[in-house]
């Protein structure tokens, strides 16, 4: 889902920086009893704020079962999305679980878990609209949420569009309902949901942009951590439990 627009320079330095100093992860988690991961809290049904200020939606609970399959407690956060890879490569937290996407460009400077679940960018407009693709957006102005893949990828392809920046989607369905964007791309499953969760009088339009895989994001040169981590996502897939909270929240099987 997301990508990180971060200065070269400064992130080889962070990156080169972790790499030399930084032993496996896992030793070090499973001495302090505690794995600490990152999301923004600006995801729903992924990842959220619940009326009772607690952080929760499908990243969590994966993430939370993963922590327990390690023999750990786990500790979530919450970090603006825009630094979030920064404060991965600084140790401020072992884990991003917020639905980030694999991508070649990541995978140069952090290393990811296998997928655990495929998405894909989507295009919504308000019902009624005379947009039915991306091919009819000229002039248009469409909201992204700010450091994502969608920003990246209408910057690259919808150079006829004025972009709009946002945090989350919530943001961007209020601006729609309100009259002041066209419309916004965003992960069709996150998008969808959110729509019917507010009765939101939004709806898709063409087909999925490109098809997206999320992954657990994690600093390079842990292999025991990740081999943890993977070994952890099959099991769940094994025994049904990825199935039950991925029907949970997203009404589907994500995987």
């Amino acid at each position: 889902m997301y990508r990180i627009f971060v200065p070269t320079l400064l992130f080889a330095a962070i990156f080169m920086t972790t790499t030399l100093c930084a032993a496996d992860e896992l030793d070090d988690i499973r001495k302090a009893d505690e794995v600490r991961f990152s999301i923004s809290g600006q995801y729903p049904p992924f990842n959220f704020v619940n009326e009772n200020n607690e952080l929760t939606g499908f990243d969590v609970d994966v993430c939370n079962e993963i922590a327990r399959r390690i023999g750990v407690k786990p500790r979530p956060l919450t970090t603006a999305w825009d630094g979030i890879v920064a404060g991965l490569l600084a140790g401020k937290y072992h884990l991003i679980c917020g639905s980030m996407a694999i991508t070649d460009a990541r995978l140069k400077a952090i290393d990811f878990s296998d997928p655990y679940y495929r998405s894909g960018a989507q295009l919504f407009v308000p019902k009624g609209s005379d947009i039915a693709s991306t091919d009819q957006l000229q002039g248009k102005k469409i909201g992204v949420t700010l450091g994502t893949t969608f920003e990246e990828w209408v910057r690259a392809n919808l150079p006829e569009v004025e972009a709009r920046i946002y945090k989350g989607v919530p943001d961007m369905i209020l601006e729609v309902v309100n009259g002041r964007i066209d419309g916004f791309i965003t992960d069709r499953i996150v998008g969808a949901m959110a729509i019917a969760d507010k009765g939101a009088p939004i709806q898709m339009a063409g087909p999925l942009l490109y098809e997206e895989r999320m992954g657990i994001a994690l600093a390079q040169g842990n292999p025991k951590l990740r081999t943890a981590i993977n070994d952890a996502l099959a099991a769940m897939q094994k025994d049904g439990t990825y199935h039950d909270i991925s029907m949970k929240w997203l009404k589907i099987d994500a995987r």
